[in-house]
């Protein structure tokens, strides 16, 4: 009598239960993990569910129920600091990856997947801040198709910077998504497009945080003298380099202490060298700012407004929160002091904020008999993007490998 042998080779699943199983595995992640009532939890719930009131608000009674937009003034603190400013933050992404991919600089490897997830989710909340601040948010549209403005527009490219770079990005992110779902096949698949993407990636941004800028050459009359020039666009690109590696830095000292566990012990003893080189480069790209920013000075000849209130707002950002952290900066990586190189990091992403909203808001018709100031409103709307993107960056890290080392077969499939 013959005795049957265990089968031990697994039957392939069929389409439909291979679905369903996703299915179960993405609703038993979305149940929390960890603690609940945390410091930062209870902050940012009240404030989140205060935004979504507002924001509902907003779009049931218009825009100036709860801003003090105007038609003289129609930009104001969501373009100013959603859009502006953190598409500036978000510039690490293109500088990380310009590194690892094209200069191959492997040392900065294990943070390109954070950094791009933040640049990700940076690009998809701030400009999906855009549509609470259209009167009409329907003709988000407009921007995109050329309509009304024409294929010429700065405002047509930068849109389309936006989208293709969001779509760029989500490639450059995917593999990790592909690991998380076990999908070896298309992870193989998105690996492949990694490099077409990051190229293309740093093409747009290089474009389109110029391009931010350029839509501001068109209000010489309205901005003030000391912060308004032809530069605009370089400036703007110049400074987005050390704006977005002080945020690569500033989020990597957090996330190091939040989600330690989920650190590898290769990139945990990894972090000093890295912040290090990151502020060196700070410091380099501090430098071509803040001699750029001197010679358009001397160029327009505008020593005569240095000794007025504005004048004196405008030495504060350029010796306070530009040559100061580039000092520390130069320090920090001399003595080899990373905790340096974070205060530095901190001052200058408040120094980018400072300098957005320069343009943008404070020095946008400073002339004007009557000055726009947002409300509270659109400072708790404001809070709850920048909540709410953090709560869904902290979901992705607790469960995809974006800091953690990738599951061994994604390893044996490079």
């Amino acid at each position: 009598m013959k005795t049957m042998k265990p089968n031990n080779t697994a039957l392939p699943l069929s389409r439909d239960s291979s679905k369903q199983s996703i299915f179960r595995f993405i609703l038993s992640e979305l149940k929390p993990k960890g603690k609940i009532f945390t410091p930062f939890n209870i902050i940012s719930i009240p404030i989140i569910l205060t935004g979504i009131v507002l924001i509902v608000i907003r779009f049931i009674y218009g825009i100036g129920s709860v801003t003090n937009l105007s038609q003289e003034v129609p930009w104001g603190l969501w373009i100013g600091f959603d859009v502006v400013t953190g598409v500036a933050f978000a510039g690490g992404a293109y500088v990380i990856t310009f590194l690892v991919y094209i200069l191959n600089r492997e040392k900065y490897h294990s943070i390109v997947r954070v950094t791009v997830l933040n640049g990700f989710l940076a690009y998809v909340f701030y400009a999906g801040a855009l549509l609470l601040d259209l009167g009409r948010p329907w003709n988000v549209v407009n921007p995109i198709i050329g309509n009304s403005f024409g294929t010429s527009s700065v405002l047509f490219l930068v849109a389309w910077h936006f989208l293709l770079y969001m779509i760029a990005e989500l490639i450059e992110f995917s593999p990790a998504i592909a690991e998380w779902l076990g999908a070896k096949r298309a992870r193989k698949i998105l690996s492949g497009m990694t490099i077409a993407a990051v190229i293309f990636g740093i093409t747009l941004s290089t474009l389109h945080q110029s391009g931010l800028g350029a839509l501001y050459l068109m209000a010489k009359d309205k901005i003030h003298p000391l912060w308004y020039s032809e530069f605009i666009p370089v400036l703007f690109l110049v400074s987005s380099v050390f704006a977005g590696l002080s945020m690569v830095i500033f989020e990597g000292a957090i996330s190091h202490k939040v989600f330690f566990k989920q650190i590898s012990e290769k990139n945990q003893t990894s972090q000093k060298g890295i912040v290090l080189g990151l502020a060196k480069i700070c410091a380099g790209a501090m430098f071509a700012y803040f001699f750029l920013q001197l010679l358009v000075f001397i160029h327009q000849k505008r020593w005569d407004l240095l000794d007025t209130p504005m004048g004196y707002w405008y030495l504060l950002e350029m010796l306070g929160f530009v040559l100061l952290p580039m000092i520390l900066y130069v320090y920090s990586y001399k003595k080899s002091n990373i905790n340096l190189a974070k205060v530095a990091a901190i001052i200058t992403m408040l120094g980018i904020i400072l300098n957005r909203l320069n343009v943008t808001v404070i020095g946008f018709r400073w002339d004007a008999a009557i000055r726009y100031f947002p409300t509270w409103m659109e400072l708790a709307v404001t809070l709850t993007v920048i909540f709410t993107e953090i709560w869904i960056f902290r979901w992705i890290i607790k469960r995809m490998p974006v800091l953690s080392e990738p599951p061994s077969w994604a390893k044996e499939n490079k």
